[in-house]
């Protein structure tokens, strides 16, 4: 089984729109997946996508000011922005990163002689 933990902290504002402050318009994403497969030092195998998304601010919803917004909320905003397919995509190319760690199709050798 894969856990996938989404980091949404890092965001950019526009200092002032429609009357509001700091209003979050573009989201700096990492998707942290962790295998409960082990590798040999005991350690969970582990992967790292990155990525941005445009949200919208939209002044028909409640606003909420920037010293209230948590990653929940955040990573709330920005699934809702990708929609399920594209989580679903970024969350199965993690996982596949960690497939690939754990069985290999390909490796570097480098030849001695």
């Amino acid at each position: 089984m894969t856990n996938y933990e989404w980091n949404c902290k890092t965001v950019e504002v526009r200092p002032l729109e429609d009357g509001q402050t700091d209003v979050v318009y573009n989201v700096n994403w990492i998707v942290i997946a962790t295998s409960d497969v082990l590798d040999p030092d005991g350690k969970a195998y582990t992967s790292k996508v990155l990525g941005e998304q445009t949200v919208t601010y939209n002044p028909d919803n409640p606003f909420i000011p920037f010293s209230d917004l948590t990653n929940e909320i955040v990573t709330n905003w920005t699934q809702s922005a990708m929609g399920s397919e594209q989580v679903s995509s970024i969350e199965s190319y993690a996982e596949s990163l960690i497939n690939d760690l754990i069985s290999p199709t390909s490796v570097t050798l480098t030849i001695e002689n």
